[in-house]
């Protein structure tokens, strides 16, 4: 059996999958030589839920899924319940909605180590459904900055980053099993300059939004690619807020 996840998935039900042997497939991420296939959603909506719904209907079409887990509370996002309630009214392919209402925090100790950014990321999403590698150094490092956000489509913006770039934000929520945790997401070191990061046509972009204005952090949205004079922004707040202070000290 092969199932498709969408977001975190309460983890009971995800372990009664994984000791059936059933092979997980995270729908929310890319796939070698599935190509997102932008026919299935209106252009002003979220990259990540058009690579879902890609994934979803290229996945079928080859015969390597059989149902969907898909988390559609405030554990993800209205744009996901709406996805599953128009795939359960208008296709056969069967999906199986949860809301992740967990609150018992497993820790976060991924989002505080002093790992480079992409690899915390990479380790966060597959901390889904797999367990952590072994001899991977997750020790507490202070942040020289933060990364405030979700995991992004293109993980390449996380190259940026120094190393001891602290998670925050939903993806920290990820690592913690408590992807409803509205307290935990909002929560940063206000001490820490912060780069608050959403997909465009995210809803969570109204806290990105907020929450840097709040803290003095950067707003950054990103459709898809990370464009020149985004990267530049980026790179420009980096440099005034963590390099020339490092000199500073």
């Amino acid at each position: 059996m092969i199932v498709g996840i969408v977001g975190v998935p309460p983890w009971d039900v995800m372990k009664s999958y994984i000791e059936k042997g059933t092979e997980i497939i995270d729908l929310d991420e890319p796939h070698d030589n599935i190509p997102v296939r932008d026919i299935y959603l209106p252009n002003a909506y979220c990259s990540i839920l058009k690579r879902v719904v890609s994934n979803i209907f290229s996945l079928r079409e080859q015969g390597r899924l059989d149902c969907v887990l898909a988390t559609v509370g405030k554990c993800k996002c209205d744009g996901m319940r709406n996805i599953s309630s128009w795939l359960k009214r208008t296709t056969d392919i069967e999906i199986i909605e949860f809301e992740n209402s967990n609150m018992n925090g497993h820790g976060y100790p991924i989002s505080t180590s002093g790992l480079p950014l992409v690899k915390k990321m990479e380790l966060i999403t597959d901390s889904v459904f797999s367990p952590l590698p072994e001899n991977i150094n997750i020790e507490y490092e202070p942040p020289v900055c933060g990364f405030w956000g979700v995991p992004p489509f293109d993980f390449k913006i996380l190259d940026l980053f120094p190393d001891r770039t602290h998670i925050y934000g939903w993806a920290r929520c990820m690592e913690n099993k408590t992807p409803a945790d509205i307290e935990l997401e909002c929560s940063i070191d206000p001490d820490v300059p912060t780069l608050f990061f959403t997909q465009s046509f995210c809803q969570k972009s109204s806290f990105a939004f907020n929450l840097a204005r709040q803290h003095g952090g950067l707003y950054v949205e990103v459709d898809k690619k990370l464009s020149h004079s985004t990267k530049a922004k980026i790179e420009a707040f980096l440099e005034f807020n963590v390099y020339r202070r490092r000199e500073k000290t």
